[in-house]
């Protein structure tokens, strides 16, 4: 069963995101489904021809987790943003695990905006151990390295040059501002609840 892309159309017109670059992210977007639906099937071709031993077949393996990942974290960023202002209620269990762990919610953003500031291209997320129980701000380079096993993304910052470039020149930091104002704290929130189960 193939990948189908999601719709993030209903994003054009968001605060602090020109429509051209939200249309050039959605068409980056795309590809990294067509690459992981074309990954899938000359994978199975290649098992089902017993071709598994070849070097091909080992780096095609390899490329699958840059696609795939491409496209999961693609999916997260933009589901995590919306037109409409939404807020962390403080009584909310994630803010309170917010608190727990970085001070305040206002610590929890400097932090996960600190790490966006980082220099390098990847992406920033705030991810949830469910063992330790705790809150962790990630950078993950190059869509598949940096990722914590066992961990939840919660809310994910994509901070690759196509994300920002066209509308902020290299001004990350007001990208970043724009993209916290855009945060649909909804969504981050029912990610975490979806852990407590």
């Amino acid at each position: 069963m193939a990948y189908t892309a999601q719709n993030f159309e209903h994003l054009v017109g968001l605060k602090g995101f020109s429509d051209q670059l939200l249309q050039n992210h959605f068409k980056l977007y795309q590809g990294y489904v067509t690459n992981t639906n074309k990954l899938l099937d000359t994978l199975a071709a290649m098992e089902k021809e017993g071709k598994t031993a070849v070097p091909e077949y080992a780096e095609l393996k390899r490329r699958f987790g840059w696609e795939f990942n491409g496209m999961r974290l693609h999916e997260l960023y933009f589901g995590n943003m919306a037109k409409k202002k939404t807020a962390l209620s403080e009584k909310s269990p994630l803010h309170k695990l917010m608190v727990e762990t970085f001070g305040s919610g206002e610590g929890c953003e400097k932090a996960f905006t600190a790490t966006g500031a980082m220099r390098g291209i990847g992406w920033v997320v705030m991810t949830y151990d469910p063992v330790g129980k705790k809150l962790l701000h990630l950078w993950i380079n190059e869509h598949d390295v940096g990722h914590l096993a066992g961990t939840v993304p919660l809310l994910i910052m994509d901070v690759f040059e196509h994300a920002f470039m066209l509308d902020y020149g290299l001004n990350r930091a007001d990208y970043i501002k724009a993209f916290i104002s855009a945060v649909d704290w909804e969504v981050v929130q029912e990610r975490f609840k979806k852990t407590q189960h």
